[in-house]
């Protein structure tokens, strides 16, 4: 199951999202540390999909994708050297897949901001140094273990060396591990280490919606907020966390009305999600029938074998062939007999790389 990590400086509404994200309760009060350990929560993905595939068979059960999602108490400068309640909460991090760093993107008096000013780009500089420091200290402490090893000749001792002065030299230009310029094989070797800032981050700006007469900001905060990520190379969305946390009070039928009567007209915590799937480079295939539909989640550019495995290491190791259809086919013909009828289902074999969407029957021996 994706794991990720939500972190973020205090008082931006880590907790808050989380809550959003789970419907689960966890303090959420204005003030630092109020989340002492870290809490986590499984979320269905949500697809519309999924909702269609399941009618079309009238399955028993529906099944989705899921993620699981950790608060991590606020980080603050110096974390990494221990301020605040820094190291056990990296420990935590580097559990995770990839990290929601959520960054405040409102005024408010009655919020207090841990560093003063709401300036968006420099709460994402500070939270990224603290896991470069935290990093480039194991990254020190791990080149120091090499010592032996290179003076051994180990098989492997020197290249890792090389990937980790590389890391050294890029921490030291403010880069994160992702940037500092690793190949292909000095990047395996390095993955045992779970490094923080080799991890995908996904930015979740966290504004008020006009609804609470309180806009996005306007006087060149955001646009430098802007800039920062896409240097980073990294995704943002735009989330409005104290009112997804609100409308999990509101049934289904009547969200859209209080959308709009809170003047948040998009679903934050769907395109939230979309958007983690998107940084890890994940898509979903569908199984259906009678008993069950279910989404599976695997990696883009995935061949149907691996796909299979997601479900059975047997779909793998015996794979023979694979029965896909589309879902937009397969829901447009309105069964699988009439599907296969107007020739809309295909037989793929081992090279095929599956499609986001893709309904599939595997046959293995």
């Amino acid at each position: 199951m994706l794991k990720i990590g939500i972190v973020g400086l205090p008082n931006v509404g880590k907790s808050t999202l989380f809550n959003a994200l789970t419907k689960a309760s966890v303090p959420a009060e204005n003030y630092p540390f109020c989340t002492i350990d870290p809490s986590v929560g499984v979320v269905g993905v949500p697809d519309p999909r999924l909702d269609a595939l399941t009618k079309l068979s009238r399955s028993e059960k529906k099944v989705p994708a899921a993620i699981e999602f950790v608060d991590i108490a606020g980080l603050v400068k110096g974390a990494a050297e221990g301020e605040g309640l820094g190291n056990q909460f990296l420990a935590h991090i580097r559990e995770t897949d990839a990290i929601l760093h959520v960054v405040r993107f409102f005024d408010d008096a009655a919020v207090l901001h841990v560093n003063g000013d709401v300036e968006p780009y420099k709460d994402i500089e500070i939270i990224n140094v603290e896991l470069m420091l935290a990093d480039a200290e194991q990254v020190r402490g791990r080149r120091d273990k090499l010592e032996r090893d290179i003076a051994m000749n180990l098989q492997g001792a020197s290249v890792l060396d090389r990937a980790l002065a590389k890391l050294e030299q890029g921490f030291a230009a403010g880069k994160l591990a992702l940037h500092a310029g690793l190949d292909s094989e000095e990047q395996k070797l390095v993955v045992p280490m779970n490094l923080l800032t080799m991890k995908p981050m996904l930015y979740a700006l966290n504004r008020k919606s006009a609804g609470h007469n309180l806009d996005e900001l306007d006087d060149g905060r955001a646009t430098r907020a802007y800039e920062i990520i896409k240097v980073l190379g990294s995704r943002f969305v735009k989330v409005d966390a104290a009112t997804e946390q609100d409308l999990n009070e509101v049934a289904d039928a009547d969200r859209d009305g209080f959308r709009e009567e809170f003047g948040v007209l998009e679903d934050g915590l769907r395109d939230l999600i979309r958007g983690a799937y998107d940084t890890l480079g994940l898509i979903s295939f569908f199984t259906t029938g009678e008993k069950e539909t279910r989404a599976w989640t695997i990696p883009r550019g995935s061949t149907a074998p691996l796909a299979g495995a997601a479900i059975h290491s047997d779909f793998a190791e015996k794979f023979i062939r694979a029965e896909v259809v589309s879902t937009p086919d397969l829901l447009s013909s309105g069964s699988w007999a009439a599907a296969r009828e107007a020739a809309k289902i295909r037989t793929e074999g081992k090279e095929y790389i599956v499609a986001d969407g893709d309904v599939m029957v595997f046959l293995h021996g």
